[in-house]
C-alpha cells in the first residue's frame, strides 16, 4: 500500500541577526526633489570653480556631493532632499542650496515655496494702468505692437497695433489661455512649442513672486484642467528659458509673416506688470507689414 505524500514544507525564515535592519525604502521624488535635480544638472562645474575632466564626468552638471559641499551640508542630507525622503529643510539650508545652484530671484522664491518656507511678502499687484503708460501706448507715439501684461499674463492694456496683431484670436484677455486654448495659436506662432514653454515659465516666475495670488491660481487650475500639455509644462517647473530666441516668426492672417523682436520691460510703478514691445528690423519687409497693421488701427 502506497503511503500518502506529505505536503512540502515552507522553509522557515532565517533568523535576524542582532543589529540587522530592513532596507530603507526610497521615497518618491517630490516636487522639491525634482526641481533641485533639474537645476543641479544645469550648472556647469566651471561656473562654480570646479575643474573636472570631461572624459571622466558621466553626469551632466554637478554631482550631488558637489552641490552639498558648496552648500555646506552633508551629501546624504542633500540626496534625501532630491529623493523625496526629506521634504522640509530649513530656510538657511534652502538659501545655501539656492546660492550653490546659482538660482535667480524668481527661482529662489519658487524653491522656498516648494520647501514649505515663507517667501518674503510683496505688495499685491495693482491692476490699474498709470497715465504715463497710457500716454506711451497712444498710436501717435508707438506704431508697433505693445501690450501690458499682469502677473497672471492677463492683457491689462493693448495699443491699436497690438490689437491688430492678435486680431485672429477669438479673445485677447489672457495670453496663456490664448496660446493653449485657441486653435489659431498653433498657426500664428511658428515655434508654438517654444512659445508655450515661455508663457508657462513666465507664469511660474509670477507665482514665485506672488505666492498664493488668487488670479494666478485660477489660471493655473483652469488650464491644468483644459490642457494636458499645459499641465505637463507646469509640472516641469521651468522658470526661464535658456537660451531665448532673439526674434519670433509670426504668421499673421492679414499681412503675412512677421519677424519681430519682443522686448520685455518691468513696470516699476506696478509690481508684477510687464510691458511687451514688438519691433521689426527697420527698413525690412516686416517693418512694412507692421505699418500695414498700424494703418488698420488708425
Amino acid at each position: 500500500m502506497a503511503s500518502a505524500r506529505s505536503a512540502p514544507r515552507t522553509p522557515a525564515p532565517a533568523p535576524r541577526t542582532a543589529g540587522a535592519s530592513t532596507p530603507r525604502r526610497r521615497g518618491r521624488p517630490s516636487a522639491l526633489g525634482e526641481f533641485l535635480h533639474g537645476r543641479r544638472v544645469r550648472v556647469a562645474p566651471e561656473s562654480v570653480g570646479i575643474v573636472s575632466d570631461r572624459r571622466r564626468r558621466q553626469v551632466p552638471g554637478l554631482r550631488r556631493e558637489e552641490i552639498a559641499e558648496l552648500a555646506g551640508i552633508s551629501a546624504d542630507y542633500y540626496t534625501r532632499l532630491e529623493q523625496g525622503r526629506e521634504r522640509r529643510p530649513s530656510a538657511q539650508v534652502i538659501g545655501a542650496i539656492a546660492r550653490a545652484l546659482l538660482l535667480d530671484d524668481d527661482e529662489i522664491g519658487h524653491l522656498f515655496l516648494l520647501a514649505g518656507q515663507a517667501v518674503p511678502s510683496v505688495p499685491a499687484p495693482q491692476a490699474a494702468l498709470g497715465a504715463d503708460l497710457r500716454a506711451l501706448l497712444h498710436p501717435s507715439l508707438l506704431r508697433v505692437p505693445v501690450t501690458v501684461l499682469g502677473p497672471a499674463l492677463d492683457i491689462v492694456e493693448i495699443n491699436p497695433v497690438g490689437a491688430a496683431l492678435y486680431s485672429g484670436f477669438a479673445k485677447t484677455e489672457n495670453l496663456v489661455r490664448m496660446v493653449f486654448c485657441d486653435p489659431v495659436a498653433r498657426e500664428f506662432y511658428e515655434e508654438w512649442d517654444l512659445t508655450a514653454r515661455a508663457k508657462v515659465a513666465s507664469l511660474r516666475a509670477s507665482s514665485a513672486q506672488f505666492p498664493g495670488d488668487p488670479r494666478i491660481n485660477a489660471i493655473v487650475s483652469e488650464l491644468s484642467a483644459r490642457s494636458e500639455h499645459f499641465e505637463s509644462l507646469w509640472q516641469a517647473q521651468e522658470i526661464r528659458l535658456d537660451p531665448c530666441p532673439e526674434t519670433h516668426l509670426i504668421h499673421h492672417p492679414l499681412v503675412g509673416d512677421l519677424h519681430l523682436y519682443c522686448n520685455t520691460f518691468a513696470v516699476v510703478s506696478v509690481p508684477g506688470q510687464r510691458l511687451h514691445v514688438f519691433t521689426p528690423e527697420p527698413g525690412g519687409e516686416s517693418a512694412r507689414r507692421v505699418e500695414q497693421l498700424a494703418a488698420t488701427g488708425d
